[in-house]
This record gives structure tokens, sequence and C-alpha cells, in this order.
């Protein structure tokens, strides 16, 4: 059964409590701190280890969890010492993850060098998780190398968990992207599907020849209802969870866009 959570991007003024509050109100079982972007609800690598057992706790005794931490290193950058910093970057964010009962951790591939073939790039970005996989494997945490920028296309994030070869590195699979690429959601998840541990989901549409991001679901172009039937039809039990990003400061809007989102997703889901 496909399990609902939200980002701490769509409700960024929060505070852990009120986060609590309004996954109780609508429904949401998980919660994705987006980490490094000083968001209301204080979760970072910083938190003292007390301050993790109390959140922890907290989420439990809620029947709530905290289900992914979305992180913003990139494993493709080209410059050796910068890719290095994101490896201890990530080295940090599994053992917070570990700490508050949560057993995943994002990654973004990033951009990646010009002019170089895929099949190196690709080889590049597996030797860069190797440096961190047995951290994750030894606290129980899956990496999940998101269809994100330069890795919207499925294929070359498929090659880089295949090549791996390491359970504790799986996909994200960010509806969005795959289609604003133009892979067709069976296409994507002939590629991701076996890999998928993890969802994002965000409508948007293309104007003027740019991505527009809405925060309504439903507004846009993009296909949400088959990649999550593909999923459910597979046995997907993860989360699939609501990337609306707001702004600190701008995220009046956070209640309301929560609410439509859960009640959306669960219209879906309940279809199949």
């Amino acid at each position: 059964m496909i399990k609902l959570a939200t980002m701490s991007s769509a409700c960024p003024d929060w505070t852990l409590d009120e986060v609590v509050a309004g996954m109780k109100r609508h429904g949401y079982q998980g919660f994705e701190p987006r980490v490094e972007w000083d968001h209301a609800c204080g979760i970072e690598a910083a938190l003292a280890a007390q301050e993790r057992r109390d959140i922890r706790r907290r989420m439990e005794d809620e029947g709530l969890e905290i289900c992914c931490i979305a992180t913003g290193a990139r494993m493709a950058v080209p410059d050796a010492a910068e890719r290095a910093g994101h490896v201890e970057d990530l080295k940090k964010y599994i053992d917070l993850a570990a700490d508050l009962g949560c057993g995943l951790v994002r990654v973004f591939g990033g951009q990646r060098g010009g002019g170089r073939e895929w099949t190196a790039v690709v080889d590049y970005v597996v030797e860069g998780f190797a440096q961190v996989l047995p951290a994750a494997a030894e606290r129980g945490v899956t990496l999940l190398l998101e269809t994100h920028d330069d890795w919207c296309c499925s294929a070359p994030v498929r090659a880089v968990v295949e090549r791996a070869g390491h359970p504790n590195l799986q996909v994200l699979w960010d509806f969005m992207h795959t289609q604003r690429v133009l892979e067709e959601p069976a296409e994507s998840f002939q590629m991701l599907g076996a890999h998928t541990r993890h969802i994002h989901a965000h409508d948007g549409m293309i104007v003027d020849g740019r991505l527009q991001v809405s925060d309504v679901l439903g507004a846009g172009v993009f296909d949400h209802a088959e990649p999550l039937r593909l999923l459910a039809e597979a046995g997907f039990d993860g989360y699939c969870s609501v990337e609306v990003i707001h702004k600190r400061g701008r995220g009046d809007r956070a209640d309301a866009v929560l609410g439509q989102y859960a009640e959306g997703l669960r219209g879906i889901v309940a279809g199949f």
C-alpha cells in the first residue's frame, strides 16, 4: 500500500509540532526533512544525540515516521575535492537518518562534466557511492539516487544502481522529471520500477519553453495516476512524498497544499 508523506519544503515555516499536527490533520504518515535549507522543523545534521532521540520518540509516539532525509549531496560534480565534501556530508546524514529511525537518504546526481560520455560519468558516480555505501550498510540506511537535474532520464540512473550492485543504493523516482524529458510512465517503470523505494509528487507545466511547477495536483500536465498504478500493481509499499517547494516566509499555503495533495493522491490510489 502506497503511503503519504510530505517534505518540509511544503511547510518550511512549520515547527515540528506544527508539522505533526498538519500531518495528522490530513492523514500523512511520513515526514521527509529537506536538510540544508534551515526549515523551522529544525532537523539538521547538527542535532545533538539527545535531540535526535527526542524527535524519534515524538514521531513514534504520534504513529508517524521520518521516512527519508532529503539532502543536496551531488555525486556527479566533476571536481573531485567538491565531490569528496559531498561524500563526507552523506556520512553525517546517514548517521542522522539512522538515529531518527529513518532508512532512506536522498542523493542527487547533479550536473555532470561537460563533454564526457555517459559511460564515464556513470563510472565516476559509482566510484563516489562506493566511498559511502559501506557506512550506509553498517547503519541500515539505503541511499536513493533521484531522477532529477542531469539525471531526469531513467537509463543513467538505472546504470549507476546496477553497476554499483549494492542493495543499499536504490532509486527515488520523481514522476515529473522523467516525464519532462518525454519518458512515458511505462518506460520509466520498466527501467526503474524494481529499484524504486521512494516517490516525489509535484505537478507543473511547460510555459514559454520552461518548466513551471504548480502547487496544485492536477493543475499541470504530469501524469501521477499511471506511475502510481504501475508501482502499486508491482507491490510498492513505500511513500509518495509531496515535494511542493515554498521558501521560508512564503509558506502560508502549506495547509491548503497538503490537504489538496492528500485528497488527490488518495483519490488516485483508491481507483486502482
